[in-house]
């Protein structure tokens, strides 16, 4: 570590980068930092020579940070947190605290789990303020470095399976929150009702794909193919959302978790009917890093969203609608 280096380096200026990324506008940051527009273009020169590179260009809306400065943006904002946390009072008070908690949820969280912690957080803490984020590839990095303090999304629960499809790397602590099984969408009316569902009518039909960190395949493709068996993908689609309104326009299968499939299926007027092929077990799982387990915010959430949470299990997955 060069301690020369650190020693020249002036937190300020830190603090200026990190509110000109924010709002790409000297005259805009100059407001937050309560300065003179000339002192923060002051500091963005002193800022270009420590870093040895322009950070921002003109352009007509102000200023757009080079790709220099927005590869710097999340390990400045995970740097500036860890030092607030340093210098932060070692007490949480959650009455009077304005802190902001970032997660990163996959979109069958919304329906499934705020409703059962949101009460609790803000009746005790009305002014803090949950940021929610999309989980995607970059989320256990992002946890790890301090720029989220949370993550939730759908965990295989056998070890050979996550290796598979999602593994949390070292350093991250989990806890199981809800288990859920998976069931199948088809609209109202789909001409398969009419036949025996079983595994050989499933795989004739053609299918909904909601695609995983990038990956087009699930745990349920993976064991299909170790039957020497597939799906035919008619299209693929970034969230279940999308992929359940496409239902009730085609005649595509879309396999879902359960606790969605009931959710939606009331909302759209879709038929549930049971996935026809085993498949083991997922858990919805609270992730954090281990760096967070002595901060006492994060404690306090952590313990209301698994207090509130660990009521659900996966006895309460939605009755199966059959085909009459």
């Amino acid at each position: 570590m060069s301690f020369d280096k650190l020693a020249r380096l002036d937190l300020n200026l830190l603090v200026c980068l990190y509110i000109l990324l924010d709002e790409c506008s000297v005259t805009h940051a100059a407001d937050r930092l309560h300065l003179s527009q000339s002192a923060v273009s002051k500091s963005l020169n002193r800022l270009r020579e420590q870093f040895d590179d322009p950070l921002f260009i003109r352009s007509a809306y102000g200023i757009q940070p080079t790709q220099y400065a927005l590869d710097l943006a999340p390990q400045l904002e995970a740097l500036l947190f860890n030092i607030e946390q340093l210098t932060a009072p070692k007490t949480f008070v959650p009455t009077t605290s304005q802190r902001r908690f970032k997660m990163a949820v996959v979109e069958n969280v919304y329906a499934l789990f705020l409703p059962q912690f949101l009460g609790d957080i803000f009746t005790e803490a009305p002014n803090i303020i949950l940021d929610n984020q999309s989980w995607d590839s970059e989320t256990f990095e992002r946890l790890r470095n301090g720029e989220l303090d949370f993550g939730i999304t759908g965990k295989d629960l056998n070890p050979q399976d996550a290796i598979l499809t999602l593994m949390p790397p070292k350093g991250i602590h989990c806890y199981e929150l809800c288990q859920d099984s998976q069931s199948c969408l088809v609209r109202k009316n789909h001409p398969l009702l009419k036949q025996t569902w079983d595994q050989d009518n499933y795989l004739r039909q053609r299918h909904i794909q909601v695609r995983s960190l990038k990956n087009d395949r699930w745990l349920l493709d993976y064991k299909l193919a170790e039957k020497g068996l597939t799906r035919d993908i008619a299209i693929y689609v970034p969230d279940f959302n999308n992929a359940a309104n496409l239902c009730t326009h085609t005649d595509f299968v879309l396999t879902a978790p359960s606790h969605f499939a009931r959710d939606i299926a009331a909302q759209l007027d879709l038929i549930i009917l049971p996935l026809p092929t085993p498949l083991p077990l997922m858990a919805y799982t609270l992730f954090w890093h281990q760096n967070k387990d002595k901060d006492l915010g994060h404690n306090w959430l952590r313990e209301i969203i698994i207090r509130r949470c660990k009521g659900l299990s996966v006895n309460e997955s939605p009755s199966i609608i059959l085909p009459r």
